[in-house]
């Protein structure tokens, strides 16, 4: 890997990551830049999805237990993984799917890279709020949940300004085709779950044939 002692792409990686901030605040400028002049990059993106990972697992550890209650010995990082990654996955590949057919320009890597550039404001925000939970009583935890509505609320404008933006559409087209990508999410999960029901059901009924093959013959 000579990206790793490679002095200009660290540089490269410090600015597009500096970038996110743009984006924050300028979505639909910083959208379209990020993708079309390539002010963007996917190890950002990357850093931004696993950031994201690292900031709820801290949040749900570390939060006072007057917002957060949780069973220590119930918990497990990799739910949390996966809760974070996996509805990633489906609506980039949902979306990707989707858009293909509705004249999107966006690519697979675009789709994934705004998504991951629309989390910056989560991980900044839920990072205020651990500290936050820390010093302040629970009657004043308003403030805690307006920044947690506030930072959903955020990275769901973003995304959608991201969408929209990269694949060139009118906001009205945007909102159908979330709503369709939201479907589509949708019936992957049902597919996958019918799929390993299925995959499950023929292991388990070649396993119970053949214990009563082996009870029969020996």
């Amino acid at each position: 890997m000579k990206y790793l002692t490679d002095k200009t792409w660290w540089q490269h990686l410090g600015k597009t990551m500096k970038y996110s901030l743009h984006v924050c605040t300028h979505p639909f400028d910083g959208f379209w830049d990020l993708t079309n002049e390539k002010r963007g990059s996917l190890a950002a993106a990357n850093i931004f999805v696993f950031a994201s990972v690292l900031v709820e697992i801290l949040r749900i550890t570390l939060t006072s237990f007057m917002f957060v209650r949780i069973n220590m010995e119930n918990f497990n990082a990799l739910i949390v993984l996966m809760r974070i990654l996996l509805p990633i996955f489906l609506w980039v590949v949902a979306n990707w799917g989707l858009t293909t057919l509705m004249d999107g320009k966006g690519r697979m890597r675009d789709i994934y890279m705004a998504v991951g550039y629309a989390l910056v404001p989560s991980i900044f925000i839920n990072t205020i709020m651990i500290i936050l939970s820390q010093v302040i009583t629970f009657e004043e935890g308003a403030v805690y949940w307006f920044l947690s509505v506030f930072s959903i609320a955020w990275t769901g404008v973003l995304i959608l300004v991201g969408m929209m933006m990269i694949h060139d559409y009118s906001m009205g087209k945007t909102i159908l085709s979330s709503l369709l990508t939201i479907i589509g999410m949708g019936i992957m999960v049902f597919v996958f779950v019918v799929f390993f029901s299925l995959i499950s059901d023929t292991i388990a009924y070649f396993l119970s044939l053949y214990r009563e093959l082996l009870f029969r013959f020996i």
